[in-house]
């Protein structure tokens, strides 16, 4: 064989593997239809956090004058928005291509599919033909905008998370049907950048993996701000009338009719694995994903599936974890990867960020727990960056073993990895309390939340007994 990899996708779980691969001194080709980085840094995570800094000075502005500043006017320039938020994307993809070249993995663009389960066929970007032969072969296509079974959701002028990123005017009125991330991240962006947000979601409560707590808490923020929130609400269709769109949705109280000048489909995103010949070599993969073992292996004992394909933790940095752990298992290392402590963030104001075990999940488990919460508005650095809203929430068990970490604050995603430490390290309430934490910053708070546990919690007021 001429490669002893090939890998199918360029995203964070193809570009790692091939970088880990050739590290550990393999000959790699990795073959990529667009733009390396994939949907994370081209359509997703990347784009999304540079608008998001955007609402994000906009939040501060419509607030400034707390702060001693009075500014009279000011302006948004749409297409200087999309301008630095391309040259980021740019910038970051530009620097992969330079990875890929210093560590010598030969990059094919081109849409890749299976014609022997050792050979890709790449179509080029000129419509010419070349085979790819490969010992191994990883599967890291990625993953797919999921358009909900609505009817009218094909109509005109509808929106996915793909086409909003490149607004050239800011909607009035926004109808969000998803209140997921995806969902819930737009939905702070717009309301930021001044469009009447409403979100339409069909489970109970907005972001349904998260601690229930912060998702809790979180709505009732995000309605202070003026986004409409129906939860437990059904979109049963959606029409265009008088150049607007309706939505007619059912929910609690009855019909629902919203209508607005847009509307962005928010539910989610599928595997990408169509149209690549998976059936056609005997690979075994459903709706779901592509099926594999422990071991990512397929069952074809050579070909390798990671990331959003196998529809399983679709997150950039699970898919980036284990394209390093599958090249090194075929270069003969044996690694493994914890894929029960994964930070997982979200993007709004305020941020939030969890690992580990819900409250909820340990009462399912029926694991004896304790629970600890401090507020953000009793420490001083949330208070000096005038961000003094949200908490933060950990979980014991009984042995006092931290089970799960949960954050709703200012910087909520940086703060989440002490967090995964402690649960990944199964780190009992003492090996955190006893460590020192910098005053006056906001990490002070997850050790107080800790001490809280213990009831040693000096900025909290002690419950009754």
């Amino acid at each position: 064989m001429d490669r002893d990899i090939v890998i199918l996708g360029g995203g964070p779980g193809g570009y790692y593997a091939a970088i880990r691969a050739a590290q550990l001194g393999a000959k790699v080709t990795l073959i990529e239809k667009e733009n390396l980085g994939g949907t994370c840094l081209n359509l997703g995570c990347i784009p999304t956090k540079a608008l998001y800094r955007n609402a994000q000075i906009l939040n501060t502005l419509k607030n400034i004058d707390q702060y001693g500043i009075y500014v009279n006017d000011y302006s948004i320039d749409i297409p200087k928005i999309q301008e630095r938020k391309e040259n980021i994307i740019k910038q970051l993809v530009e620097g992969i291509s330079k990875l890929m070249e210093a560590n010598k993995v030969e990059v094919i663009y081109g849409k890749g599919i299976f014609k022997d389960q050792n050979t890709v066929s790449v179509t080029l970007k000129d419509e010419s033909q070349i085979d790819i032969k490969g010992k191994n072969i990883i599967i890291a296509t990625g993953s797919k905008v999921l358009v909900p079974p609505i009817p009218g959701a094909d109509l005109e002028g509808i929106l996915t998370s793909k086409e909003i990123l490149n607004f050239k005017d800011i909607p009035q009125r926004l109808i969000i049907i998803g209140g997921g991330v995806i969902g819930i991240e737009f939905a702070t962006i717009f309301n930021a950048l001044g469009s009447k947000v409403t979100v339409i979601e069909l489970y109970n409560h907005i972001l349904d993996k998260v601690e229930l707590d912060l998702s809790k808490r979180l709505t009732v923020s995000l309605k202070k701000k003026g986004i409409q929130i129906y939860t437990g609400t059904a979109a049963n269709k959606i029409q265009k009338e008088n150049n607007n769109f309706v939505v007619y949705a059912q929910g609690k109280k009855g019909e629902l009719k919203v209508e607005a000048d847009c509307v962005l489909l928010a539910s989610g995103r599928a595997p990408q694995v169509e149209g690549i010949n998976l059936e056609e070599i005997g690979i075994e993969f459903d709706q779901k994903g592509i099926k594999i073992d422990e071991n990512f292996k397929t069952n074809i004992d050579h070909i390798y599936a990671i990331g959003d394909s196998i529809g399983k933790k679709m997150l950039a940095h699970v898919a980036s974890h284990e394209g390093i752990i599958v090249s090194e298992k075929i270069m003969g290392i044996q690694s493994t990867i914890n894929q029960e402590v994964i930070p997982d963030c979200v993007f709004t104001f305020p941020e939030i960020a969890s690992v580990g075990m819900t409250e909820q999940e340990a009462k399912n488990k029926g694991i004896s727990y304790h629970t600890s919460k401090f507020l953000f508005g009793a420490n001083g650095k949330a208070l000096t960056l005038g961000e003094p809203e949200g908490m933060v929430k950990v979980i014991s068990n009984e042995k006092d073993e931290i089970l799960g970490v949960h954050i709703m604050g200012p910087h909520a995603s940086d703060l989440i990895h002490e967090g995964a430490l402690a649960v990944g390290k199964k780190m009992k309430a003492d090996d955190i309390s006893n460590i020192i934490h910098a005053h006056p910053t906001l990490s002070e708070s997850f050790a107080e939340a800790i001490l809280g546990l213990k009831g040693e919690a000096i900025h909290m007021v002690p419950s009754k007994r």
